[in-house]
């Protein structure tokens, strides 16, 4: 009975010093402007900025030149159907390349479209290439992207017509021609992000990343402050390594609170508030951010324990951000990346919480189909875990290497 008695008040006991943690923590994050800013006005505005910025995430009437050096119908033919694509506007028709490359110095265009004297005949009489010459701005990677399918898109349809128009003259029935040169019909179908827009491909990966940069950076400038201020409010009275267990437990909790609510909406309200490609179950997104606020968290704990300045997270924010992004295989193929590297960002949230997110919400997938992302991130969250109390038992100092628990 008396053993009883002695259990039933450990848990008692355990669930108290638990919540406390819990209390104390949420208070600290509330009453420290610095990190209240990060979690609260960055996690929130920085979403919302984000989407502002790209809110017309694809390039239209991009102005480009042309050099018609052929003057023929089937150049300016060419010329004006390329115009009436939504992408590019010709915006000058110059006599000479010295003219059109001034203008694109002066960054009055973004492309050039030479059409050489010979073009004409070798449509004709078909003993050479047509050939036609394009120059884009490279100083912005979409001025050559759009640009570039644009001009494709007409050149295929010119490249039919011609052929039409040749077997035509041979005798051919046109709609005899037209099976002859589309004998296998296709569809352009677009997956996933059906406008192109750099928007809708940049923003889902930088969501996942936010919460996970900001979470990083202010648990180490809250664990700096404690650091340079001296204070203990986690560490006061504890002396146990179960002291150090329900330490971690608590303030794992406290955060994910708080970004239980923030990753809510980040995940789910905002892209839908956007118009952003989200087809995947809310349900499904709020089971794949608790693995990864988790881990996230537990990594932060374990990190913040080597900061002993409010500064020092800043610095490893800004140092940071760039490489998560890139290693974690969004801006760049992962199969692309150097071995070490790849298997480095195994090791961060980040990269398991940005392909599954993608998963989800773009692709449409569910928990079964990104197990694989979903079982890392747990993984991550029991490794980070057990270095977070490892670092708060080295912390708390045991007093007597042999002690019974006192909560």
């Amino acid at each position: 009975m008396e053993s009883t008695t002695n259990i039933l008040h450990n848990l008692v006991e355990i669930v108290r010093y638990t919540w406390r943690v819990v209390t104390d923590t949420i208070i600290a994050v509330f009453k420290d402007p610095g990190v209240m800013i990060i979690f609260i006005v960055a996690g929130l505005i920085y979403p919302v900025l984000y989407n502002l910025i790209y809110w017309n995430n694809t390039l239209r009437d991009v102005p480009i030149a042309v050099v018609d050096r052929s003057g023929s119908p089937e150049s300016i033919r060419f010329i004006r159907e390329l115009d009436a694509t939504a992408d590019v506007q010709v915006l000058y028709r110059c006599t000479s390349m010295p003219e059109a490359e001034r203008l694109m110095r002066a960054q009055k265009i973004h492309g050039i479209l030479y059409f050489p004297p010979e073009y004409e005949d070798c449509i004709e009489t078909a003993q050479a290439p047509a050939h036609i010459s394009l120059y884009a701005d490279m100083t912005s990677f979409l001025y050559y992207k759009t640009f570039y399918m644009a001009a494709n898109m007409v050149m295929l349809d010119e490249m039919h017509n011609i052929q039409i128009d040749r077997y035509t003259r041979m005798g051919q029935d046109p709609n005899f021609a037209w099976a002859l040169i589309q004998a296998a019909p296709y569809e352009d179908v677009k997956l996933y992000n059906e406008y192109d827009g750099y928007g809708d491909f940049l923003i889902p990966p930088v969501l996942i990343l936010i919460l996970h940069q900001t979470l990083l950076f202010g648990i180490c400038m809250l664990r700096g402050t404690y650091y340079e201020e001296h204070k203990n409010i986690y560490t006061a009275n504890a002396h146990h390594f179960v002291h150090a267990i329900l330490i971690a437990v608590g303030m794992g909790m406290a955060f994910l609170l708080i970004y239980l609510f923030l990753g809510t909406i980040d995940l789910i309200v905002i892209p839908r508030l956007f118009e952003m490609p989200s087809i995947g179950s809310p349900w499904d997104i709020l089971q794949f951010m608790v693995p990864f606020l988790l881990a996230t968290i537990f990594f932060s704990i374990t990190v913040s324990g080597f900061i002993h300045s409010r500064e020092t997270g800043m610095l490893l924010l800004l140092s940071t951000s760039l490489i998560f992004l890139f290693i974690s295989g969004v801006s760049w193929p992962q199969v692309c990346i150097p071995k070490a590297w790849r298997h480095l960002s195994y090791f961060f949230p980040s990269t398991w919480g940005i392909h599954g997110y993608l998963h989800i919400s773009s692709m449409g997938a569910n928990i079964a189909d990104t197990a694989r992302e979903f079982n890392a991130l747990w993984h991550l969250t029991g490794v980070y875990f057990l270095t977070s109390v490892l670092g708060f038992y080295v912390t708390i100092k045991p007093k007597r290497k042999k002690e019974s628990l006192s909560l």
